[in-house]
């Protein structure tokens, strides 16, 4: 009997695992062939797409596009509804599309002071421009598809705000009671309203198959997309209009979008046709021939022009820009200025350090001779020796101020010389560059000359410290002969103290 159930459990065993390989050896091919699946290239359609800044005209109208209802159109979005009672709009291409393979990328905001809204936004691909309808603001029995973003609860469930794809061949009516429930071919739940960035949605059809991504608007990353749904073996029209629009209720919000972006998707391998071959051969002529007769007229225009003003030079376009040499100067002049401004605050530092040089000077001379006058002898000799040296050392930082002074003069003549020589005549590239160098040297002197300066500046300052004489021992206030008797005479309070004590204890003793 235990022969038995070990050899079931080892063949269990052995089911198992094989079980488990075969899966792992699908998951395996699964990935690999994800993985070696190539992606599909993408062309943008301007005529398909608008986006901001400038996104209106000056008529209001945009360019390849048509709006109705209550769209407004503004420069960096368009307004489908305002956050208003009953209002509806939609946005649709003026051109149908013909791709097989495509993706719309549209970025919107749903925005509203109400903790509910209403009635939602849809995005569409039909064959007919549904202008105006009850179907978030578009027709009904359309013949295409729609990816709804519903956002009022009218069933009850509450499973809203939703986004939803129904499919429709012209025949069914939207079933609005159930919040197109009973109709959608996928469904997910996506909460859109009043979110901090805006919401993305990114629509692909690719060989029969209409995928659903959804940024959610909680980052500002533009590529952090969700899988919202996914609705295979799907055929769709082979032209249709794509169009956008929105709807409210006796709830309102504000639906805007942002930017609607069409591309044209492409199989590995597969070349696009080029876009001259996209236009019929009569639209082609009739461009070309429209764009002769323009020239033409221009000109004419223009001879006419300085017929009429003979004296009005014509300026060409290379006059109107400045040139390299010119630009050149430009910054040889800058430059200069810059170095002009520099040493002139230097020479205003200089000015106020020779100050105060003379000041320290003139207070040292009086000094030593207050002295002289006071004290005379050997006494006062180390005194005036060291005077002097202080003296002689300031007397030098003087001169050498003023040679720095006179340096700082040479270079300010020599910057204010250049300048009205290419102010004058254009200055060459290797001039400028000698002149420079020139100054660069003076500067260098400059610098090196108030290093100097700070290292012999600092050393007689060091030897003119002077150190406090240290404090006289202080004499020992307690003698041996004093402290003993102070014990004594504390012991023999503390011992009082307790028999004292001693005592009120036991005359209290009696009483109990």
């Amino acid at each position: 009997m235990a022969v038995s159930i070990g050899r079931g459990l080892s063949a269990d065993a052995c089911l198992l695992i094989l079980t488990l390989t075969f899966h792992h050896s699908n998951a395996n091919n699964i990935v690999a062939g994800a993985s070696t699946e190539e992606t599909p290239h993408r062309r943008f359609e301007y005529k398909y797409s608008f986006k901001g800044p400038h996104l209106s005209q000056a008529d209001g109208s945009i360019p390849f596009w048509v709006h109705s209802g209550n769209a407004i159109p503004s420069a960096d979005q368009v307004r489908i509804t305002p956050s208003l009672r009953s209002q509806k709009g939609s946005v649709w291409t003026k051109n149908a599309v013909n791709f097989d393979h495509w993706e719309a990328e549209v970025t919107f905001r749903v925005s509203g002071r109400g903790r509910m809204g209403a009635d939602g936004l849809a995005i569409w691909f039909t064959t007919a421009q549904g202008l105006d309808g009850p179907v978030y603001g578009a027709a009904d029995n359309w013949n295409g598809i729609g990816i709804f973003f519903d956002s009022f609860d009218n069933d009850g469930k509450k499973n809203n705000p939703a986004v939803l794809v129904v499919g429709n061949n012209g025949k069914l009516v939207y079933d609005h009671p159930n919040d197109g429930t009973t109709q959608a071919l996928g469904t997910c739940l996506r909460d859109f309203r009043n979110k901090p960035y805006p919401v993305r949605a990114k629509i692909t059809y690719y060989k029969k198959t209409l995928t659903v991504l959804i940024n959610n608007g909680f980052t500002p990353d533009k590529d952090d997309y969700e899988f919202c749904t996914k609705v295979d073996n799907m055929i769709i029209p082979q032209e249709g209009y794509l169009g956008i629009s929105a709807a409210t209720g006796g709830l309102a919000d504000d639906h805007d979008v942002l930017s609607f972006l069409t591309f044209r998707l492409t199989e590995p391998g597969q070349e696009l046709p080029p876009p001259e071959a996209e236009m019929p051969k009569e639209d082609q002529d009739k461009y070309q021939e429209e764009f002769e007769n323009f020239q033409q007229e221009l000109d004419k225009k223009k001879e006419d022009y300085q017929k009429e003003h003979p004296d009005v030079h014509k300026e060409t376009i290379e006059d109107m820009y400045e040139s390299v040499n010119d630009r050149e100067i430009r910054q040889v002049f800058e430059g200069q200025n810059r170095i002009h401004l520099e040493i002139k605050q230097l020479h205003r530092q200089l000015a106020m350090i020779l100050d105060e040089q003379r000041r320290y000077v003139s207070v040292v001379t009086d000094e030593i001779s207050k002295r002289q006058g006071e004290s005379g002898g050997q006494v006062g000799q180390a005194p005036s020796k060291e005077m002097g040296a202080v003296v002689a050392t300031q007397q030098e930082i003087l001169s050498n101020l003023n040679e720095l002074r006179n340096s700082f003069h040479e270079s300010l003549k020599q910057i204010g010389a250049t300048q009205h020589q290419a102010n004058a005549v254009s200055m060459g590239t290797y001039e400028t560059v000698q002149h420079f160098n020139e100054i660069k040297e003076h500067l260098h002197v400059v610098k090196r000359n108030l290093e100097h300066l700070i290292t012999r500046n600092g050393s007689p300052s060091e030897k003119q410290v002077v150190k406090c004489p240290d404090p006289p021992p202080m004499p020992s206030c307690l003698g041996t002969t004093h402290f003993l008797v102070f014990v004594v005479i504390q012991s023999v309070l503390f011992f009082s103290y307790i028999m004292y004590k001693s005592q009120q204890e036991a005359a209290a003793k009696k009483f109990f």
